[in-house]
């Protein structure tokens, strides 16, 4: 394949991987429309919003393993052909439960595209031009999730306050087509590796599934509301008899001979490993940063969708020059780079909460549009890099399934965010209307959802911290062996 035509695979993949992205943050701004034009309720809000998380999830492995044993192309179209028609179904939803069985099927289509560009990415580009082709996409998954909020409402603007949501979906429309049309042409016909085994372990294909069911459903589940059901928590209990059941059969599997749907040797790899972890917890709190900021100016300060999207753009400016930026640097600095972009990430959702709890109303849209400059200027420097050093040592042939789990911890720990963190929110609320005023409820409100997604940036920065330990660990090591060959720069 030329450079042109990689590059050109390339372009295809990113912006089909922007389509399903954007689905995950512009969707947010549309809530109080929906809540108004199908009479939903904050139940049905949560699934709209995590249950595409859910069902992009659950498809992710399978897909994943199916694009690795037969063909990336093929499953890659079905993915768009599929999430095409799953928009045009939303945006003609009659009713809510209409609309909810709509976005599951989105969601899945989305599981079902998304691996396919990560094994492709991951077989086209090796070393620094890896990292290069991983700083754009982490760019464009950066700009997607910021920009998000203020594409959904500058849609809204335009299609008013009732209907104005169903542009969000007819947008996928057009873009899907034009994507399926070079797809078709571009991508191609036989990228499977060589030596990537030919079966299918549909029994650990159903308990993967079952066990990321029945943890990320508790947490779609939760509101906040007084009529949320304590026995939804049950559910976490048939996730550790399915994990168990999950590990069992895949060691089982694999010692028959046979190709499991995850290698466990992968989790051996500590770069692998904590890179997983790091983003599991980074995408558990900016999706979460970004639903508390859009509730909280538009109910809280009354501000229009468009100009409550509009809060998130200097994020998407600075974490793409960031990523750019990060997917140049990674070969020379490796995780402390990803170290660095955290605490940067830390600095900014503390300003932002500083700006909207403690600034006069007519001031905090434009302070918390400039935390979330610092914000975003770290998190470029997270996500291509993490992703770049968590798949750097994995093998082509298992670069589907690889970047599959990634994106499952991902995807799981967007629901549980969202859900921990819109929760926490809406409970405040409860709680405290009547009592304060409204704008005192709502600085709580946010206040506290805030605390829940710094948190998880925490953790994040604790598994970077511990990767970043053990590289240089390694590389001390390696250097202190006669004989031994350079240490990775990235160990630094």
């Amino acid at each position: 394949m030329s450079d042109r035509t990689r590059w050109q695979v390339f372009a295809v993949c990113v912006g089909v991987a922007a389509l399903t992205i954007l689905d995950l943050s512009k969707v947010n701004v549309g809530l109080p429309s929906i809540e108004a034009s199908l009479g939903a309720g904050p139940s049905e809000l949560q699934i709209i919003v995590a249950g595409y998380a859910l069902a992009f999830g659950l498809a992710l492995v399978p897909a994943g393993r199916l694009g690795d044993i037969h063909s990336r192309k093929v499953m890659f179209v079905i993915g768009l052909t599929l999430f095409t028609v799953s928009s045009i179904l939303c945006a003609l939803a009659p009713n809510i439960t209409f609309l909810l069985i709509a976005r599951v099927l989105q969601g899945v289509a989305a599981g079902i595209q998304m691996p396919q560009v990560l094994g492709l990415l991951q077989q086209m580009f090796q070393g620094a031009e890896r990292g290069r082709a991983f700083g754009v996409f982490g760019a464009t998954i950066g700009i997607s999730t910021a920009l998000g909020p203020t594409l959904g409402g500058l849609l809204i603007a335009i299609g008013g306050p009732t209907d104005g949501w169903r542009l969000l979906f007819w947008m996928n429309v057009p873009l899907g087509v034009i994507a399926l049309f070079f797809a078709i042409r571009l991508l191609p016909k036989h990228v499977r590796s060589a030596d990537a085994r030919t079966e299918l372990d549909l029994v650990g294909i159903v308990l993967l599934g079952i066990a990321t069911l029945s943890l990320m459903l508790p947490f779609v589940l939760t509101t906040g509301g007084p009529d949320d059901d304590p026995r939804r928590w049950a559910f976490l209990a048939l996730f550790v008899v399915a994990l168990a059941a999950f590990v069992w059969w895949e060691r089982r599997y694999q010692r028959n001979g046979k190709s499991p749907v995850v290698r466990f040797s992968l989790f051996r790899d500590s770069s692998y490993r904590n890179g997983l972890l790091v983003a599991t917890a980074y995408f558990g709190a900016l999706p979460a940063l970004f639903l508390l900021s859009t509730l909280y100016l538009q109910q809280g300060l009354g501000l229009e969708p468009v100009y409550a999207g509009m809060v998130s753009i200097t994020f998407a400016l600075a974490s793409a020059v960031t990523s750019w930026l990060g997917g140049r640097l990674v070969e020379k600095y490796g995780r402390l780079l990803v170290v660095a972009g955290l605490v940067s990430v830390i600095i900014g959702f503390a300003l932002v909460g500083v700006a909207a709890v403690y600034l006069p109303p007519e001031l905090s849209p434009w302070y918390m549009a400039a935390a979330m400059t610092v914000a975003g200027a770290g998190g470029g420097f997270v996500i291509s890099p993490n992703q770049t050093l968590t798949l750097a040592r994995v093998p082509v042939a298992e670069g589907g399934v690889a970047g599959s789990m990634a994106q499952v911890g991902q995807r799981v720990g967007t629901a549980v965010g969202v859900a921990a963190a819109s929760s926490t929110f809406f409970a405040t609320l409860y709680r405290e209307t009547g009592q304060l005023a409204a704008i005192e409820v709502y600085h709580d409100g946010f206040r506290n959802g805030l605390l829940v997604s710094l948190g998880l940036v925490v953790v994040a920065l604790v598994f970077a911290l511990l990767d970043l330990r053990k590289r240089r660990l390694e590389s001390a090591e390696t250097q202190a062996t006669p004989g031994a060959p350079d240490s990775d720069p990235a160990a630094a």
